[in-house]
């Protein structure tokens, strides 16, 4: 299963849509000034899984490491890598 970097952004960019808010095309910018909560990251898997057609699966150090945009499309990647 494989999902590029591009296209978590994007689908990333279609969450925060939703409610309004737009995705800066700055990797280093930080969740909580986007206002990018728990739920969120939760739509966003989702979404990926829908993409990969599996499911995905996360280690709890792994998200605790989540602050910026860069580390939800780097995670994402991976997971999805494997």
């Amino acid at each position: 299963m494989h999902v590029s970097r591009d296209r978590v952004r994007t689908l990333m960019g279609e969450v925060l849509g939703a409610q309004g808010k737009s995705l800066p095309d700055d990797d280093t910018v930080a969740l909580a000034d986007l206002g990018f909560r728990s739920l969120d990251f939760s739509e966003l898997v989702l979404r990926v899984e829908d993409e990969v057609d599996d499911e995905l699966n996360f280690d709890a150090a792994g998200l605790r490491q989540i602050r910026t945009v860069g580390d939800v499309l780097n995670l994402m990647t991976e997971i999805a890598d494997q």
